[in-house]
């Protein structure tokens, strides 16, 4: 290292790969553990935290002293990089360090990783990811502890089947256990955590908690959802839903004398179900912690357990351009075969191209102390207009337009709810809607004749398909 490259990363300050330190102590060691375990980084003994050359006095044996010091409490052993510098006629001492191969690496006992600027102190399930990680395992590829294939649902697995069939981005055929050997998902004839999480037949305690909130402290709704991950995420959309204003857009057409009109909810659909797939395919299901939804006047917050996985950073979010590795690699490849999410690494932009429509709203994201969250808020552009879209009223959906039949009302919420699921029953239907099952099977026949929706398969096995020729 030079007295140029000394000079230049003093300039640019302490950041994620690199560090000051006015003398050596514990923290320089922890720091290099700390660049081991994430992307390797050099700390500059003799220079102070505001970046003023200060020095350090460094006889014969100091360097060498030191050194030994850093291998004797690291675990494995780290031996970095060491130079002596001088630069303004002062001393200073570069340590240097790759990111480490067989992470992670400790320091008397603990654990820390790099993020930004400063050395964060890892938990148990953030140390037992990083060593998954580095041996290229996957928590959901190990068998879960005391099941049996007895614990699966098989309707679950043949529906899911079904499914992959008819997004076609994989063809799957033969008993349950072809699918499951198939798709990976037992081990050593045992269901692994993947296939507990998405096919059990009692939904293991991993929970989504949801609710409505005035403030922090005054919470109007909530509810606790506790379900394998496929049906999960649909209980959480209609939940959402629910509490979410909605407006109409009328058109001129009609169709059998009802007039046509277009739903307009507060926040884009396609963003809100992109949000509640990545909490609940992303999160870590080594942390016990709960997904927690907070549905405000203004925003809707989704938190889930675990940081950002490997070395995928808050900047790298940003630009729409990364490679990143799954956290939950069986998971993943669930949801993408049934169609659910796309390549992995594109969320986040479908989520802010969703936005585009709606003047005012912010796609905002940090990591936290014990995992991610994201949120969608309205911030207004001006002081005497909060920008949701085409003015959605207050009151909706009880100020409706007069001359919005109830019927079209009813159908329309119908077509976003099989949107969401194409399986959903008129029982289901009546249910959501508080109406008889009389009433939907009405609804569902207009429907039908309009043009709007068919049935596909059997009345049993098939699901519902929304025709987007209005």
């Amino acid at each position: 290292m030079t007295n140029i490259n000394i000079l230049h990363l003093i300039s640019t300050g302490e950041n994620e790969t690199c560090e000051f330190k006015s003398s050596f102590n514990t923290e320089t060691i922890e720091t290099l553990v700390a660049f081991a375990n994430t992307k390797g980084g050099s700390v500059l003994v003799g220079v102070s935290d505001s970046g003023k050359l200060i020095g350090v006095t460094v006889q014969k044996e100091t360097i060498r002293h030191w050194l030994n010091e850093v291998k004797s409490k690291t675990s494995p052993m780290l031996i970095p990089d060491v130079e002596a510098i001088t630069v303004n006629n002062k001393t200073i001492v570069a340590f240097s360090v790759k990111e480490y191969p067989v992470k992670p690496v400790a320091v008397k006992g603990k654990f820390y990783r790099r993020l930004a600027n400063s050395n964060s102190l890892m938990t148990a399930s953030e140390v037992s990811e990083l060593y998954m990680q580095t041996m290229q395992y996957s928590w959901d590829t190990y068998p879960y502890p005391g099941a049996s294939l007895d614990d699966l649902d098989n309707e679950k697995i043949e529906s899911f089947a079904r499914k992959i069939n008819e997004n076609e981005r994989l063809r799957i055929s033969g008993t349950v256990m072809d699918i499951l050997h198939k798709l990976s998902l037992i081990k050593e004839n045992k269901p692994t955590n993947a296939a507990m999480l998405l096919f059990a037949k009692e939904p293991l305690m991993y929970d989504i908690h949801a609710g409505r909130l005035k403030t922090k402290d005054y919470i109007l709704d909530d509810t606790i959802i506790r379900n394998t991950l496929f049906e999960a995420v649909e209980e959480t959309m209609k939940y959402i839903i629910s509490h979410l204003k909605v407006a109409y857009e009328i058109s001129t057409e009609t169709v059998k004398e009802s007039t046509r009109r277009k739903e307009i909810f507060e926040y884009p659909l396609e963003a809100l179900r992109e949000m509640v797939l990545n909490a609940v395919i992303h999160r870590s299901y080594s942390n016990a912690g709960d997904i927690q939804i907070k549905i405000f006047d203004n925003s809707i917050s989704i938190f889930n357990p675990g940081k950002l996985y490997g070395d995928l950073t808050i900047d790298d979010l940003k630009s729409d351009n990364y490679h990143s590795s799954a956290r939950n690699k069986l998971i993943v490849e669930a949801f993408f075969l049934t169609g659910d999410i796309e390549k992995y690494g594109t969320g986040f932009h479908r989520i802010r191209t969703a936005i585009r429509d709606y003047p005012g709203m912010e796609f905002n994201y940090e990591e936290m102390q014990n995992g991610f969250v994201s949120e969608l808020r309205y911030v207004p552009v001006d002081k005497n207009k909060t920008n949701v879209p085409n003015d959605v009223p207050n009151d909706v959906p009880n100020d409706v337009p007069n001359d919005v039949p109830k019927n079209v009302e009813r159908q329309e919420k119908i077509i976003e709810y099989l949107r969401l699921n194409k399986q959903t029953s008129m029982n289901e239907l009546a249910g959501l809607l508080n109406v008889t099952r009389r009433t939907i099977k009405r609804d569902i026949a207009e429907l039908k004749e309009q043009n709007r929706i068919e049935r596909v398969g059997s009345p049993r096995t098939g699901y519902w398909k929304v025709l987007d020729n209005k």
